[in-house]
């Protein structure tokens, strides 16, 4: 029998919720909370979900904690998960940023962010699109950073392997046997690609910062729980980082107008992307 959450349990919830993770969830959502969190209540012990909390709230080693956040946080992902951004890569963006920087003398740097890279699909597809597009890769010093709040899915990501269901979930299948290497019943990023890329723990709402600008920053799909206050925070800290020719590529279903001034979309096929309106 399935545990449900009190009315009175739910205000406490979704504010530790917020505090940990920015995902604001009203009164409707209780459903989602009871949906992710039941395997965690089983698993802790817990008879409802006071307890649960808690537990939580005492554990001294915060591993219920990131249990929550894994619990709560979406992780929905495949690779070249929506087609139109990897097309925007390929036919506009990355050519336009070779000409702009030329490729006599010197590698050409090339900056790219994947701000809620998930299990790492994200990520692996742009270095595929790289590898296929520029080929000889040492003429260039790509690097490719991906962040996610969650500890386990960036383990996963840095890992760089995956099973059948989850490649077949986007990867073109001439893509399999080009980029990937068998390992048991599993396959794993060749080394070319995967050593584009590095991967670590963040959470978007808390301050951040870097040595260096991005020429391409993904953060799609990151803000639909988020309150109004808090996009606006993270797009304008997204655009802090966003070289002054850069291009920040959100969900197809989000905007930014009237949350980051500053950036205006631009129209690639059906395709939409942000750059800076009066790049200094």
């Amino acid at each position: 029998m399935t545990t449900s959450i009190t009315r009175e349990e739910l205000p406490v919830w979704s504010r530790y919720i917020y505090e940990i993770c920015g995902i604001h969830l009203d009164d409707s959502k209780g459903y989602l909370v009871e949906s992710r969190l039941s395997s965690l209540l089983a698993e802790s012990g817990a008879s409802n979900f006071s307890e649960l909390f808690f537990k939580v709230r005492t554990d001294g080693t915060s591993k219920l904690r990131g249990k929550v956040i894994e619990a709560i946080t979406t992780n929905e992902t495949s690779f070249f998960r929506d087609t139109s951004p990897f097309d925007l890569l390929r036919h506009k963006l990355i050519p336009d940023l070779i000409d702009r920087r030329g490729t006599g003398g010197a590698r050409v740097p090339i900056r790219i962010w994947s701000a809620a890279c998930s299990t790492g699909q994200e990520a692996y597809s742009t270095g595929i699109v790289l590898k296929e597009l520029l080929g000889d890769l040492t003429r260039y010093d790509i690097r490719i950073l991906g962040t996610d709040i969650s500890n386990k899915v960036v383990a996963q990501a840095s890992y760089a392997e995956y099973n059948r269901l989850e490649l077949e979930r986007g990867l073109p299948p001439e893509s399999l046997a080009r980029h990937f290497v068998a390992s048991g019943e599993r396959w794993k990023v060749r080394d070319e690609i995967r050593a584009m890329a590095t991967f670590r723990t963040m959470n978007l709402l808390e301050p951040f910062s870097f040595p260096h600008s991005f020429d391409i920053i993904f953060c799609r799909n990151v803000a639909i729980y988020f309150t109004e206050a808090d996009k606006i925070r993270l797009f304008r800290g997204l655009a802090r980082f966003l070289a002054k020719d850069g291009c920040l590529i959100i969900g197809s279903t989000e905007s930014i107008s009237g949350l980051c001034p500053e950036l205006e979309p631009k129209r690639y096929l059906r395709s939409v992307f942000y750059q800076w309106k009066n790049p200094a």
